[in-house]
């Protein structure tokens, strides 16, 4: 049996590859930096931050990998990584592994949807094209889980797991997939059951499925869906 993560810290230690991960998930990742911006607590927007880097890192290991195996290897560096993490030892040098390590122990994240997230990234070091069901699964294990771990975050005693649908259907909307009625309608109900301090953790999915536009405009709609605390 796995271990729980190490004794949670009740203050927030600045460190400036913070900053550095923030320019990162800006360049990278703009939906989500913008709906970021809505997290009053630079702490917390931070520790969110960190998420969306690693995130970030678990996408980039198929893409970059020139084979299935390379792949694996990549994502199997940051299952060791996890394993630093919640057995309390030092943990690799990388911006975003130190910056994942500092918010599971001062979070008290639990392990199993940051696993999770690399789990789904398996599919994609598969080039056969998705079916209906596995596009619906890796979305959901992906960024749906990214939305949950962060509605955590933002609030602990709320029901994160109500966050994973509107990530997913962002995901979807994010690689060009399809959208799928019923689980755009249940992520729709999801993100109004999100507590209003967690609801940044999903409202980047009220951009899914609309044309690409300006970055104003992407803020007066992300400023539309957080004060209605609808997508």
């Amino acid at each position: 049996m796995r271990e729980g993560p190490p004794e949670r810290r009740a203050f927030f230690v600045w460190d400036p590859m913070s900053d550095d991960l923030d320019d990162l998930i800006r360049r990278v990742d703009p939906d989500r930096w913008l709906s970021s911006r809505f997290i009053d607590d630079p702490a917390a927007r931070a520790d969110v931050i960190a998420i969306y880097a690693y995130d970030h890192e678990l996408a980039r290991a198929p893409k970059v990998a020139s084979n299935a195996l390379l792949g694996e290897i990549r994502l199997t560096w940051w299952r060791e990584m996890l394993d630093e993490a919640y057995e309390g030892r030092p943990v690799r040098h990388h911006p975003t592994a130190q910056a994942l390590a500092r918010v599971i122990s001062s979070r008290g994240l639990p392990r199993e949807p940051l696993e999770a997230m690399i789990d789904a990234r398996y599919r994609e070091l598969d080039a056969a094209p998705m079916s209906g069901a596995e596009a619906l699964a890796w979305a959901r294990g992906t960024a749906g889980r990214a939305a949950e771990v962060a509605a955590r975050i933002l609030d602990p005693g709320g029901a994160a797991e109500r966050a994973v649908a509107a990530g997913a259907v962002w995901a979807l909307a994010h690689r060009g997939l399809a959208l799928d009625p019923p689980e755009t309608e249940a992520a729709k109900a999801g993100a109004c059951a999100v507590s209003a301090a967690a609801f940044p953790a999903v409202a980047h999915a009220a951009l899914a499925g609309r044309p690409a536009g300006s970055e104003l405009a992407k803020r007066l709609r992300l400023t539309w869906a957080v004060a209605r605390g609808r997508i």
